[in-house]
């Protein structure tokens, strides 16, 4: 007897904006290949990321931060970043990562609406199509968290990670070409065979397709530097109005796309979002994006750059987020490792999570 898929099960994956019992972070280590030269110079904008996270309006905004650790040494170096912060809504967890993007290779979180409420799916982890070995201990991250949480692990087999998708809650998936047919993720499956497992396993019906990504984006193109719902028929997407760019002609057929997709028949909304201006480290281009924020139970973070697009882009997310405070907080450091907020999160969603009120908390 053929084992019953997630989807067949009645679970889906949430949207980012549906109520939060927790946000998962993987804790970086100073022996990671992430920050060369910069760890602690990034301290200050993930303690940053914390801090925010934890800082609620009330008691029943309250959102838990999970965060993984080798040992109890990790865990000391952690809490000395933190020192200041309420300790009682952060919780340590034993479960050793290689590097600190838990977005990738973090669990994906399902809900449905009867026990077992809660899931997590296990993708499998190559560390961004091979480029970043060793990646063992990342790639079973999922489970781990699943064994603690005492709730079904899904596996699909098939490389994903979870930057490359975006999802509004309802039935829709974001996702691009250059990431997920990339031939260093899946070369076996064809696309077809892909936007099923995307079905069976995280409970969407219709798959979304941008092109390529950003100038700098060692992912090959994750969908959280691109385009993101912001409600169920509505997306934030960046765009280059600089013609000389290197993003210009990608970031508008990814417009040009957006423009003609729909959802369940019903065209999306596209609010824009701009570019910062080119970042270049050490002769690398870094990929930043103001489409890498996270969205919490009651504020958004939002990667600044000490950019004049910085107030723009908050100007614009704030307006989609009414209910919620945006946050800007510098990245200037962050990006040196290739991501920010969303590289960093992962949300695991209240069960059973409201799916009313579009973008904003009940």
């Amino acid at each position: 007897m053929t084992e019953q898929t997630p989807a067949e099960l009645g679970y889906r994956m949430p949207a980012e904006w549906e109520r939060h019992e927790a946000t998962w972070l993987s804790w970086p280590r100073r022996e990671g290949i992430s920050f060369p030269g910069s760890f602690d110079r990034v301290m200050p904008a993930i303690r940053a990321l914390v801090a925010a996270l934890i800082n609620r309006r009330s008691g029943s905004d309250s959102e838990r931060v999970c965060i993984n650790v080798w040992n109890g040494a990790h865990e000391a170096e952690a809490m000395e970043v933190l020192r200041d912060l309420d300790h009682s809504q952060i919780t340590f967890h034993r479960i050793p990562t290689n590097e600190p993007w838990c977005r990738d290779h973090g669990p994906i979180f399902l809900t449905r609406n009867k026990q077992p409420r809660l899931a997590v799916v296990d993708w499998d982890y190559n560390a961004w199509g091979g480029k970043y070995p060793p990646c063992d201990l990342d790639e079973v991250a999922p489970t781990r968290v699943g064994e603690i949480l005492e709730v079904p692990v899904f596996y699909p087999r098939m490389i994903l990670e979870g930057g490359s998708i975006d999802v509004n809650g309802a039935g829709a998936l974001l996702t691009s070409e250059s990431c997920l047919l990339n031939k260093n993720r899946n070369p076996e499956l064809t696309r077809e065979q892909i936007e099923q497992r995307l079905r069976d396993f995280l409970g969407v019906r219709e798959i979304l397709w941008l092109g390529d990504g950003i100038e700098g984006d060692d992912t090959d193109g994750h969908i959280d530097d691109l385009a993101r719902f912001v409600s169920e028929h509505a997306v934030a997407t960046v765009v280059e109005k600089n013609r000389d760019s290197p993003n210009y002609d990608a970031l508008q057929e990814n417009l040009e796309r957006l423009r003609a997709m729909k959802i369940d028949g019903k065209p999306l909304e596209i609010f824009e979002l701009p570019m910062p201006k080119r970042i270049v480290r050490e002769d690398l281009v870094l990929p930043a994006s103001y489409a890498n924020f996270y969205i919490a139970n009651t504020r958004v973070l939002l990667p600044t750059f000490a950019d004049p697009m910085d107030e723009r882009a908050r100007e614009t997310l704030q307006k989609l987020f009414p209910n919620r405070k945006v946050v800007g907080i510098d990245c200037r450091e962050l990006i040196w490792g290739m991501g920010t907020f969303h590289c960093l999160t992962q949300q695991q969603p209240a069960v059973c999570p409201s799916r009313t009120g579009g973008s904003e908390p009940d």
